[in-house]
């Protein structure tokens, strides 16, 4: 069998769509798709949304990609890609979260720094019990930073970083996390586009993976409900124009080492927190996780080497200075999601925000932050409308979209709970 070629893009629900390309078609820069799956919900649905041109005959967008970012997948004999999208015109798709990321990243070189960007995703693996109801992979050995067959009888994390090597994947880390069966996938930091194609190609390959082993891989926010939730960690720094690491004052991190640029950025970050949430924590799902004392980006507050914060600074200096921001789900577009959090960033560099002082509570049982993200989807969709100065930084069109998607999203969800809410979403997400 001659190779063929997968050519996929995120969509707008962070639903993962392409097509196979025959072997001679390899050589090709694009192909075509209905812009009208910008309309589609997770049931199906079919809606009129911004910019889907649903009601407009469902036109032609078209996938373009670069022949060096093809690359070999996890199944034999097919090649993969990922691409921008553009109108049938030919202008840029402004719905488009990969063209977004990429004009975030441009506005940041405008100051002359360049966006590094580190992962850390979260996920927990549910398998069929003999009724076919969804349930937590048997792992009685499992605990938090658990390795070996206790946390994973079935071993498939072996694969998945097996593949992952094969596929060039720099891998951080894989362990267990806090709830069993609950993993944790991080890659090393990379410029914020590379970064970002690989996680959606790695959480792609990681979910196909576990399915061989009868293993749903859900990054879901929180599909178990007594257990907690599942993150995605967005850490970034920037290198300046001499290759320094721009959020670096020095050998020594923390709060006390911190430089200008870093507190402009943490000061952009808590301006748009509540706006941030209807972006980067985008389900009703999301909001089961995200709740005081749970270790989510909850409160608008920032710390030092706390987990317990929003965004938390990294005792590590020198190169390794990194800013990290945990409020973040997958069930976000990855890369509307590190989108905006560089936009939200750079706001406050541009902006002039005031930064509120450092947490000193433990965000357990004390905390000094009195403003939170929204308690559901409904309210933090409303948070983000009223954010117009980070939807206009984001791009108003891919907004306008995403707040009429999530406010038919609050509609269908409003009278699920328990599996039936977690099915609405889990083999999507």
């Amino acid at each position: 069998m001659k190779d063929r070629l997968r050519a996929m893009y995120c969509d707008h629900l962070s639903i993962m769509r392409g097509k196979y390309l025959p072997h001679h078609k390899i050589g090709d820069d694009s192909t075509r798709f209905c812009l009208s799956t910008f309309g589609v919900h997770y049931d199906r649905d079919l809606l009129d949304a911004p910019g889907a041109k649903m009601k407009q005959g469902l036109p032609d967008m078209e996938l373009r990609w670069l022949h060096d970012d093809i690359r070999d997948s996890w199944h034999a004999h097919t090649k993969i890609v990922l691409g921008d999208l553009y109108d049938d015109q030919g202008a840029p798709l402004p719905l488009c979260p990969r063209g977004t990321l990429k004009r975030a990243v441009k506005d940041w070189e405008k100051h002359g720094l360049r966006p590094k960007v580190g992962i850390e995703l979260e996920a927990f693996a549910l398998q069929a019990d003999d009724s076919g109801r969804l349930v937590p992979y048997d792992a009685p050995g499992g605990v938090v930073y658990g390795t070996g067959p206790f946390a994973d009888p079935l071993r498939f994390n072996d694969r998945i970083w097996a593949m992952a090597e094969e596929m060039g994947f720099s891998l951080d880390m894989i362990t267990a996390e806090f709830d069993s069966p609950q993993f944790e996938y991080t890659l090393t930091f990379d410029d914020a586009l590379k970064a970002v194609d690989d996680i959606v190609l790695f959480r792609l390959m990681a979910r196909e993976v576990a399915l061989e082993y009868g293993i749903v891989l859900t990054f879901m926010p929180k599909p178990v409900a007594e257990a907690g939730g599942s993150g995605m960690h967005i850490n970034f720094s920037f290198v300046d124009e001499v290759g320094g690491n721009a959020l670096s004052s020095g050998p020594r991190g923390g709060p006390e080492h911190m430089n200008d640029l870093a507190r402009q950025c943490l000061a952009g970050l808590l301006h748009h927190h509540r706006g941030l949430a209807g972006l980067i924590a985008p389900t009703a799902n999301s909001y089961m996780r995200l709740q005081p004392g749970s270790l989510s980006g909850f409160w608008q507050n920032w710390g030092g080497d706390h987990r317990n914060v929003t965004t938390r600074i990294s005792s590590e200096g020198g190169p390794k200075a990194r800013l990290e921001h945990r409020m973040a789900d997958a069930s976000s577009n990855p890369y509307t999601a590190v989108a905006a959090v560089l936009h939200a960033a750079r706001l406050g560099v541009e902006s002039g925000y005031e930064l509120p002082p450092m947490e000193t509570g433990d965000g357990f049982d004390r905390t000094d932050a009195k403003v939170s993200t929204a308690i559901d989807l409904k309210g933090a969709v409303a948070d983000l409308e009223r954010d117009t100065v980070l939807a206009k930084a984001v791009g108003e069109d891919l907004v306008a979209n995403h707040v009429f998607m999530k406010t038919k999203e609050v509609r269908k969800t409003r009278d699920l709970e328990g599996d039936a809410l977690r099915d609405f979403y889990v083999h999507f997400i």
